[in-house]
């Protein structure tokens, strides 16, 4: 694939990860409406319970239709605190964690007014930590339907991304079994500079 299109998300999936490994030239999408429950502003972790769905709060509009672009973060509940302290329960046991923690910390160190620029801070941070660069740019306009390039943006809806990938070792894999396409701090935390190398051995059909 060389150009694709998709959209950024807080702390993305790995199948995102696939797919941006893989290409010359990623599109993020800018000028989406905002959807909920989509993985805009959730990430899934692998917890000593089994899988664990973190949430951003945001603030809605009383207009029926926002753009993600214009989504504010809620700050008035301690997210960012909540999120790192699952973070470290999940993976302080993981063999990077502790190479990547200060890199990952800063992200829920500073507050965010919009929940696309914590977005695609999350991603840069990510793409640094595996070593992954990638020309970007982003669309000025929304389009239903695109011909130049891959249209990755259905794996924003985790229901839509049904991506199956090759196992790897996680923490409590012992108690819960192997968690496919969680987000990239599993495959980071556990991986390390591996995961790189992995993501582009995978496979990915929409």
């Amino acid at each position: 694939m060389n150009n694709i299109l998709i959209h950024p998300s807080y702390f993305p999936s790995i199948s995102h990860f696939v797919a941006i490994s893989q290409c010359d030239l990623v599109t993020f999408e800018m000028d989406d409406n905002f959807q909920k429950q989509t993985n805009r502003n959730r990430m899934y972790i692998y917890s000593p319970n089994g899988i664990q769905l973190l949430n951003i709060p945001v603030k809605h509009s009383k207009t029926a239709h926002q753009k993600t672009k214009e989504i504010k973060i809620e700050n008035d509940f301690d997210w960012q605190k909540q999120h790192f302290k699952s973070l470290e329960a999940a993976y302080r046991s993981s063999p990077f964690f502790e190479y990547f923690e200060d890199d990952i910390a800063s992200i829920f160190q500073k507050k965010h007014t919009f929940l696309m620029d914590l977005n695609l801070e999350t991603m840069a941070i990510v793409s640094k930590c595996l070593g992954l660069e990638f020309d970007y740019n982003e669309t000025t306009e929304y389009f239903h339907e695109v011909k130049d390039k891959t249209d990755f943006r259905p794996l924003i809806n985790g229901k839509k991304d049904t991506a199956v990938f090759e196992p790897y070792t996680q923490v409590f894999e012992e108690k819960h079994g192997y968690l496919n396409n969680l987000s990239i701090l599993d495959l980071l935390f556990n991986e390390g500079r591996y995961a790189s190398d992995y993501l582009k051995k995978q496979d990915i059909i929409l």
